[in-house]
């Protein structure tokens, strides 16, 4: 391990202990970055830290099995809970705020659970987060959670060599999985359904074609899965018919309308609209 992972996880640690609460409370959605985090956290501060785990249509089964995992290596409280999220027509409408109507609920929802116990919420967000349209953040400001990674200036890549630090080796790699609405098209209605269709495709396209990276991504034209080069070269060799009939089949069994199909390289957001492309499409320009 680097010098550099060595000097990051101190740093992570320092502020870990400097949090003014007694008990903390770990946003864990099932990525490697929030995992890290409560493993870190756990190992700085013992049974004074609890995992929480919101389930929706929109979070991978193979999230929650991470989490379940990791609280159960740790040792640690977790506590599993629907934040409601679907409930509410503002984020099942998807527009460019999606994230902040999420993030409320979440935290929101966390918030109530633990009124007057003094708990402090931890998420995962990194340095690298901030560069980018992130109106969770939002949401996060408005219920006091705080960001260790961010406070003690560490980035995705750092908290990937952190991993291994805090047992978790075998995921330091875990690519990046955004929730299954962030396949949705920006002003697109998410269902659960919809959701349904696009892991079952993903998790199609891992088995039989094995890529570095999947999205399968519902827009205005149609369904596109976007895959890393290798896996298109892959497809191109002759499976692709093939998937495109046990695609439709999935559709089909989900009650989804048949759409346009086509494969594409990877590009990352890219069923995301942001604020400025949204507005001029309303505007029909």
């Amino acid at each position: 391990m680097t010098d550099a992972a060595q000097a990051a996880f101190s740093r992570l640690r320092s502020v870990l202990r400097g949090l003014p609460a007694q008990h903390l409370a770990v946003a864990v959605s099932g990525g490697i970055d929030s995992l890290t985090l409560a493993a870190a956290a756990v190992a700085t501060l013992g049974d004074r830290v609890a995992l929480h785990h919101a389930t929706s249509p929109a979070v991978p089964p193979e999230a929650t099995a991470r989490t379940r995992a990791l609280a159960e290596q740790l040792g640690a409280a977790l506590v599993v809970f629907d934040a409601g999220e679907f409930a509410d027509a503002r984020y099942r409408a998807n527009p460019v705020d999606r994230c902040l109507h999420c993030k409320t609920k979440l935290y929101g929802t966390i918030a109530e659970a633990l009124r007057g116990t003094g708990t402090l919420v931890l998420s995962g967000t990194n340095t690298d987060d901030l560069g980018d349209y992130r109106p969770g953040l939002q949401a996060a400001a408005e219920h006091g959670v705080r960001h260790p990674f961010v406070e003690a200036d560490i980035s995705k890549p750092m908290l990937r060599q952190i991993a291994p630090l805090v047992g978790l080796a075998a995921l330091a790699e875990l690519p990046s999985a955004p929730c299954l609405s962030s396949r949705i098209e920006t002003g697109l209605a998410i269902e659960p359904r919809t959701l349904g269709l696009v892991h079952a495709v993903e998790r199609l396209l891992a088995e039989r074609v094995a890529p570095a990276t999947v999205r399968c991504r519902i827009r205005r034209e149609g369904l596109v899965v976007e895959l890393d080069e290798a896996a298109l070269e892959r497809l191109r060799s002759g499976t692709e018919a093939l998937l495109r009939e046990a695609i439709a089949g999935l559709a089909a069994a989900a009650g989804e309308p048949a759409r346009p199909l086509r494969f594409a390289p990877y590009r990352i957001g890219s069923a995301f609209l942001r604020p400025e492309i949204s507005e001029a499409m309303r505007a029909g320009t």
